[in-house]
């Protein structure tokens, strides 16, 4: 049986999503998927607008076998720390094959360019373009000599470059995306989560794209920029967060004042050197907390969100390294602290009880 491991961010859990779940069990009829979920606060810097219990359970319905939590901390890092931590998560689970989409849909091509990032002198070329003002995802394709610079590419790239480094054997697996995640005016049956995240910004019905039982969040934004206009305003060492680099924290200082929403901050506070994602994520990261160096705590537990009978039975049938944890309310640990942190957050601003969730639920067992 082959054992597939998939990581996603659901926001929201749309067709596509289903497409390639589909596609994988045509592929591979009797594998076991298994699942690494980001929860409220994603990669990218934005807000899910789903939660992630509404996340499991649609998994679930829909030929996911086991869920298994990104932990908010790793979550809303760099690419690369998201890759590796979610891949450290399915070594320990013994997947055999990482399947992802793409644009380019060419594994050959991105195993190619991940050895490339591997070398010892790639940082340097990096460097180089970093010091003339680029910003990183440009530095890495001047660096890379590559026109592969879309999101999927470059995720899977890093997907590659955590099995290639911590030698897993694991073999990673492309399935060609179906729509463009730049565009947000198509109306196909299958379309990106940006475009339906843009067509629900502008009152646009978008029932046709997801699932009928789906359960979409309308997020306070208002309050969520209070409440980080309120941290950027009262603390006073802003430097010592993740992404808060290089004297940016006294532009977001003078600028905070002048801006009366997230987007009016950022616009204020861009350069050619951060890209629109990079300045989101870092505004995540003074929300919650998040501290320099905090991206090398160590992974010490894996939790279980969700799984049906044939996940609960391979469940018994492995053993992990890492602790494989269901209960979470008494755990000490600082990625604890942050998810915590989260789910508090993320309640405040949907008016959704998700600090209880995380504290009292169960893994949601689907049969």
């Amino acid at each position: 049986m082959e054992v597939i491991g998939i990581i996603c961010e659901f926001n929201p859990f749309h067709n596509g999503h289903i497409y390639f779940i589909n596609k994988i069990k045509e592929l591979y009829p009797d594998s076991l998927l298994i699942l690494v979920l980001n929860g409220y606060f994603l990669e990218r810097g934005d807000i899910s607008i789903e939660s992630k219990e509404e996340k499991v359970k649609l998994a679930l319905e829909n030929n996911i076998d086991i869920i298994l939590e990104l932990p908010v901390l790793f979550g809303t890092m760099s690419a690369d720390i998201f890759a590796s931590t979610s891949l450290e998560i399915l070594n320990n689970m013994h997947i055999t094959k990482l399947v992802f989409g793409s644009e380019s849909n060419d594994i050959n091509i991105l195993t190619n360019l991940a050895k490339q990032e591997l070398n010892n002198n790639f940082n340097i070329k990096i460097k180089e373009y970093l010091d003339k003002g680029y910003n990183y995802p440009t530095s890495l394709s001047k660096a890379l000599n590559t026109n592969i610079n879309t999101p999927n590419d470059l995720l899977g790239i890093s997907y590659i470059k955590a099995i290639l480094k911590n030698n897993y054997k694991i073999t990673p697996i492309t399935i060609k995306r179906t729509n463009n995640y730049h565009d947000i005016v198509s109306n196909d049956n299958i379309i990106s989560a940006s475009n339906i995240r843009n067509k629900l910004n502008n009152n646009i019905n978008i029932d046709k794209y997801i699932p009928s039982n789906s359960n979409i969040i309308n997020i306070n934004y208002d309050l969520l920029f209070k409440l980080i206009k309120y941290k950027i305003i009262t603390d006073n060492n802003l430097s010592q967060y993740e992404t808060v680099d290089e004297g940016i924290e006294n532009k977001l200082k003078k600028e905070i004042y002048k801006s009366n929403n997230i987007d009016e901050l950022i616009h204020n506070i861009k350069s050619k050197r951060y890209t629109y994602n990079r300045l989101k994520r870092m505004l995540i990261h003074i929300l919650l907390g998040i501290k320099k160096n905090d991206s090398n705590i160590k992974l010490e537990y894996i939790r279980l969100l969700g799984f049906n009978n044939k996940g609960k039975l391979y469940l018994h049938s492995i053993k992990s390294s890492i602790p494989i944890i269901t209960k979470y309310r008494n755990i000490d640990s600082k990625i604890k602290l942050y998810e915590d942190r989260a789910s508090l957050i993320y309640s405040l601003i949907t008016n959704i009880d998700t600090y209880t969730y995380e504290n009292n639920n169960k893994p949601i067992i689907y049969k």
